[in-house]
């Protein structure tokens, strides 16, 4: 009971909300606070509650949901599942601990419509804790759409000047995407006869690769355009720039990591030898990822398009490390999930209030920002390091281990990988010096006032968790180990039943022929 009051717990809120006058601004963020501060509770109780020995899949709700036909003679049944284990451990303590700054960052920037702005809010939150915990996929699916539906609201209604085309453009993506996965859902419900994910682990592992790619093309397209990678990134930085400040915040910290959170799910462990014959492709396209969203925001002069392109450099990194299918890379790569909500969301916090005062985000607009808004600066420069992974800080530990799993896999593209570090310390810290350093010379930036206790507190929870994580990661990454040596295990089978593949496919016949794919077995095995 302890998920479905976690999951439902801000939809609750939501209606609750809508139950208030128009006018009572104050009580609606007020109830929004209140139920996200509960939720936040409610979340890391579970997360320090969780033990990571024996069965990693605690605290599973389960109950009938509907049937739907199959191939077999009885119906498919979904179940409404919903589980925690490693793989969703940490998406879900840093949803439930981000949203509780996200409504009190909102004092700053939401001014109209403060009613519709809670309510969707909170109807995301539960759509992305739903799409973390849900262990069917029916289920995964319709947390997944739901949580797509209020971001289209909050960009297309409390964005900037070109919100309509940002809006249009990341709707459209998104949506393609998410239909071709739910073409490959229903195959598989036909196929198979279940939609339980443990179930689906078993039997899909031990299809023919020819098989598992087919699958593995549509969630990864999906997953793909989410994250988003190369060549799918075009939408974010439009829906970055254009979203209001605590919408770029969810977006980064929570919204992108579905896209990771579903490949290290569905397309690794769930299909674990397609994602060994498709990981060179991947970490290509994650390697590539790194260095071209390094030049991207590089060449930026837009604060929060800067920052949203740096994302796609981020983000190459768990891809990258994700796909190296090494302990390592699977480790890394799910620690910089958790590293880039943090450390992102802070920087989109910080440029929203600055932005609050100078109503521009553009870097030349700047310049001696840190003589009038001291307290600014160190944030920022805190925030800075911690992105471009200072020693010490939660940005440095995910990307060694990402970059020496990548190594231990294909040494080329950890050195590409490396080399999107250097470029990453080199943008941010430019940007930095132009808008903190020299002289503060323009009229509008010698009157800027100071953030206030209010901006200090929202952001302090990020800034505790930034230093934890870079001092003690075997706080976090211990309680996921469990789950990830499962998928590790997946992938070794995964690797010699494709070498086996391989052999029989090349082994002759008597006659000097070679074994046709069809007599191998595999089909048979894989019939349920």
């Amino acid at each position: 009971m302890e998920l479905l009051l976690l999951t439902f717990l801000p939809l609750v809120g939501a209606l609750v909300i809508l139950l208030t006058p128009r006018a009572a601004e104050g009580v609606q963020r007020g109830i929004a606070l209140v139920t996200t501060l509960a939720v936040a509770v409610l979340g890391v109780r579970l997360y320090w509650g969780y033990e990571a020995g024996g069965d990693p899949t605690k605290y599973i709700f389960e109950v009938p949901w509907f049937s739907l036909p199959s191939a077999y003679a009885a119906p498919t049944l979904v179940y409404f599942r919903l589980g925690l284990d490693g793989l969703s451990l940490l998406m879900v303590a840093l949803t439930a601990v981000l949203m509780p700054v996200v409504i009190l960052s909102t004092w700053g920037h939401v001014g109209k419509r403060v009613k519709e702005f809670m309510v969707w809010m909170l109807v995301m939150q539960t759509g992305m804790l739903g799409t973390f915990l849900a262990l069917d996929l029916v289920l995964f699916y319709f947390f997944w759409e739901i949580s797509l539906i209020p971001l289209y609201f909050l960009v297309g209604i409390w964005g900037g000047e070109r919100r309509l085309y940002a809006t249009v453009k990341f709707f459209l993506y998104t949506l393609a995407g998410s239909l071709v996965m739910m073409l490959a859902i229903i195959a598989i419900l036909y196929q198979h006869g279940t939609s339980n994910v443990y179930d689906l682990i078993n039997l899909l592992c031990r299809l023919p690769v020819e098989r598992q790619l087919w699958y593995f093309g549509a969630f990864a397209l999906a997953f793909g355009i989410k994250v988003p990678i190369l060549p799918f990134h075009t939408w974010l930085p439009d829906a970055h720039t254009e979203a209001p400040t605590s919408g770029s915040v969810v977006l980064a910290g929570v919204l992108l990591k579905m896209g990771t959170y579903g490949l290290l799910r569905f397309c690794i462990h769930m299909l674990p030898g397609a994602a060994v014959a498709a990981s060179p492709w991947m970490m290509a396209l994650g390697a590539i990822g790194i260095l071209y969203g390094a030049l991207l925001a590089w060449a930026q002069t837009d604060l929060k398009r800067l920052i949203a392109c740096s994302s796609v450099s981020h983000l190459g990194y768990v891809v990258l490390g994700l796909f190296a299918l090494t302990p390592a890379g699977l480790s890394g790569g799910m620690l910089q999930m958790v590293n880039h909500g943090i450390s992102t969301g802070l920087l989109f916090l910080l440029v929203g209030m600055i932005y609050e005062r100078r109503h521009s985000r553009a870097l030349d607009a700047f310049g001696g920002v840190a003589t009038v808004m001291p307290v600014f600066a160190v944030f920022w420069v805190f925030t800075v390091l911690s992105s471009v992974g200072l020693p010490g800080l939660n940005g440095f530990v995910g990307e060694y281990l990402v970059l020496l799993g990548a190594f231990q896999a294909n040494p080329l593209w950890s050195v590409i990988g490396l080399t999107g570090v250097i470029f990453g310390a080199v943008y941010m810290l430019m940007a930095t010096r132009k808008m903190l350093f020299g002289a503060c010379t323009k009229p509008e930036n010698q009157h800027l006032t100071d953030i206030n206790a209010r901006e200090i507190v929202l952001m302090l929870p990020l800034v505790v968790l930034a230093v934890w994580l870079g001092l003690r990661p075997g706080d976090f990454t211990s309680k996921a180990e469990p789950s990830l040596a499962l998928v590790q295990q997946r992938i070794l089978e995964a690797r010699q039943r494709n070498a086996t593949a391989s052999l029989e496919l090349d082994l002759p016949s008597p006659a000097g022929a070679s074994v046709p794919a069809t007599q191998s077995g595999a089909e048979g095995v894989a019939a349920r």
